[in-house]
């Protein structure tokens, strides 16, 4: 029987409709994925390809990441700021932020590939970038992503990760930290603690745990083989993380990354971040920092987007099981 879900932080609802879904292994990517040459891809050679870096890490010839401008940028960064005008009823603003590139020297290795030293170090730039970013005073919010396969968006097969700040924060996003807010003021507790403790306590939507992170399927998931990673411990910034902890979220995240990739035969997918925004701490110290990673298994349908309710066809218990599974499928 199908059921109407209610996410606890944001207020969204979805439709679990079991009945519709095909069989976990149903869902495997049945094609290869193509692989780019190396002759042709524009992060090979940056100086050649007009990439000129903002930082590399290691600073020299030997450099394994690089922080580039984005070429073609969603916004633009401005040392006057963002302008607020009315067109008519209408608002605007301008468009001023920060559109940057994070790739990787290897033209094959993603993080599922890479290991834990090679991917921790990747979340220390991140984390740097974020930290250096936070300091223009017209970007208020930071959005983090990687796009891995056509599907998801990804124009260029070369690894690559995207940061782009924003001068205000996004609607999706203030519901979610509104919801979390609220929720401490009704019952003095972070909403995000609360849902990991019953997690833990209940084990079935558990993915992968370790010391510092867990990785669950949500309750409330949108899409099938949606997974959420979160830090045990209660931070509202990711760039203000110890080393510890992002080191374990990273684990979390990159057992998901590879188990997405087996079982579903390495479709395309996105991950991202959701941390809180630079300006006004003190207001967001409710929320909890995480990580989603959506595998690209089903499309929105003119439902979804017509009244703005995802309908799942995988039970996010079944999904769970299905990445934490050793077995071959």
């Amino acid at each position: 029987m199908s059921e109407l879900r209610q996410d606890l932080v944001s207020g969204d609802w979805i439709i679990l409709a079991g009945d519709r879904a095909k069989r976990p292994h149903d869902w495997k990517k049945k094609t290869k994925r193509i692989k780019a040459p190396k002759n042709t891809c524009p992060f090979e050679d940056l100086e050649k390809s007009g990439n000129a870096p903002i930082e590399l890490f290691p600073p020299s010839d030997d450099w394994k990441l690089a922080v580039i401008p984005n070429k073609y940028p969603a916004l633009i960064p401005r040392v006057t700021g963002a302008s607020e005008r009315r067109v008519g009823p209408y608002s605007t603003v301008d468009g001023v932020g920060h559109h940057e590139l994070v790739i990787t020297r290897d033209h094959e290795k993603n993080i599922p590939k890479m290991n834990l030293k090679d991917a921790t170090e990747l979340f220390r730039v991140f984390k740097h970038r974020l930290n250096v970013l936070s300091q223009d005073p017209y970007s208020n919010y930071s959005s983090l992503w990687h796009a891995w396969g056509q599907s998801a968006g990804a124009s260029i097969y070369h690894p690559h990760y995207q940061i782009l700040t924003l001068p205000i924060v996004p609607p999706d996003i203030r519901r979610s930290f509104e919801g979390s807010a609220r929720y401490a003021r009704e019952h003095k507790k972070c909403v995000h603690c609360v849902m990991l403790a019953y997690e833990k306590k209940h084990k079935k939507r558990i993915i992968y745990e370790n010391a510092e992170a867990i990785a669950l399927a949500p309750f409330v998931s949108k899409q099938p083989f949606e997974v959420r990673i979160f830090p045990k411990k209660h931070f509202s910034h990711f760039e203000k993380t110890s080393d510890k902890v992002l080191c374990g979220t990273v684990d979390a995240l990159a057992f998901t990354l590879r188990k997405v990739s087996e079982k579903l035969g390495d479709p395309d997918y996105n991950f991202f971040l959701h941390t809180a925004p630079f300006r006004d701490a003190n207001e967001y110290k409710m929320y909890h920092w995480h990580m989603e990673v959506i595998p690209k298994t089903s499309f929105l349908g003119g439902f979804e987007w017509s009244t703005g309710i995802d309908i799942n066809t995988v039970d996010p218990d079944e999904a769970a099981k299905v990445l934490r599974s050793n077995k071959k499928r």
